[in-house]
């Protein structure tokens, strides 16, 4: 999805008839009614999405890394045949994030408008676009076996006719041995499709991105709940659970056994995006075959820090390079496949290094 970020006032929600604070799905007149009322101000285009953040982080890390095998990211999925279509694909390209699929002739890319008023609120309306489209075909199926993991984002169960296409994704993976990673995505979506969450990580899943309030809804054990106490529940059936509690820090659970990951220090400037780059830190160090489970949540956690402390939820290449440079413990085991990580408005691929 194409992110629309602007500041604009309380006359302008008034005007359009939304209310502020709230996120609504529009359809495409609703969407072009409120980008013509956003003609003439300031507003800033982005290539976004939860996943594409992840993605985008994991290459800049791969591309900075003084390894010798540096790590390909590419992506697959559904934009229109429209000018935003090629805007998202040159700006994951320009990110060292290779976008594989062909465009839907005719169809539009799905847009997000994010609308924050001079109080830090937030009103966002989401148009779906072709990004609600995600097909199980050959092309998909030959990039998993080819993969190391197929990432999942939980987002998809949001949308009826990708349930099938994610069945028939995690049983490729599972044929393959490619390993199966979940993202949680937002905790109103785990309680809304909490038992289709449930099946998929104890019949599919080895990995599962979740923060707290998402991991106590999937955990079902009430508010009192405590984020290492999930950690460790979902841990039994998982065998690998991350679970961040913002800046409290973070647990990541693995065969059993809990670690705490304190939070790195930072100055907080934006939130967004945090847990998505803490993803990639995590995912980052599994490809790399980092061998301390520690060192790999110390990792994750600096990478969230540094896209905590800047404006926007993209790690920078600069930023990138240091994190990547700060990293001595990689795996000499490398090969040529591929992960796949696949969510709602991308599936991705980047190269495959080592065994968890």
């Amino acid at each position: 999805m194409v992110d629309f970020s602007g500041i604009i006032g309380d006359d302008f929600l008034k005007e359009l008839g939304l209310v502020k604070g709230t996120r609504k799905v529009v359809n495409h007149e609703e969407r072009g009614k409120v980008l013509r009322a956003l003609d003439g101000r300031n507003y800033k285009l982005s290539a976004g999405g939860s996943l594409s953040n992840t993605l985008v982080a994991l290459a800049r890390l791969g591309v900075a890394s003084s390894h010798n095998s540096a790590q390909n990211v590419a992506m697959t999925g559904s934009v229109g045949s429209d000018a935003l279509g090629d805007f998202y694909r040159t700006k994951l390209l320009r990110a060292n994030v290779h976008f594989l699929s062909q465009p839907v002739v005719g169809g539009t890319t799905g847009t997000v408008i994010v609308l924050t008023t001079p109080d830090a609120q937030r009103t966002m309306l989401s148009y779906q676009g072709m990004s609600s489209i995600v097909n199980f075909d050959s092309v998909l199926a030959d990039a998993i076996a080819k993969s190391r993991v197929l990432v999942v984002e939980g987002y998809l169960w949001e949308i009826n006719q990708t349930i099938e296409a994610i069945a028939q994704a995690c049983e490729t993976a599972r044929q393959q041995g490619v390993l199966v990673a979940l993202t949680a995505s937002d905790v109103s979506c785990v309680t809304r499709h909490r038992q289709q969450f449930w099946d998929v990580m104890c019949q599919s899943s080895d990995i599962l991105f979740a923060n707290a309030d998402e991991a106590r809804a999937l955990c079902a054990l009430g508010n009192d709940c405590t984020p290492e106490q999930a950690t460790k529940h979902l841990n039994q059936f998982c065998s690998l659970v991350s679970v961040t509690d913002g800046a409290r820090g973070s647990y990541i659970g693995l065969r059993g056994e809990v670690f705490f990951i304190p939070p790195a220090p930072c100055v907080p400037v934006d939130t967004c995006g945090a847990g998505d780059a803490y993803a990639a830190g995590i995912l980052y160090g599994l490809l790399r075959g980092m061998p301390d489970v520690r060192g790999m949540g110390d990792l994750a956690a600096r990478v969230a820090a540094v896209v905590v402390g800047q404006q926007g939820a993209r790690l920078k290449e600069e930023a990138a390079l240091e994190l990547a440079e700060s990293v001595n413990s990689f795996s000499d085991a490398l090969d040529n496949r591929i992960t796949v990580l696949m969510g709602m408005k991308d599936e991705v691929k980047s190269q495959k290094t080592s065994n968890v």
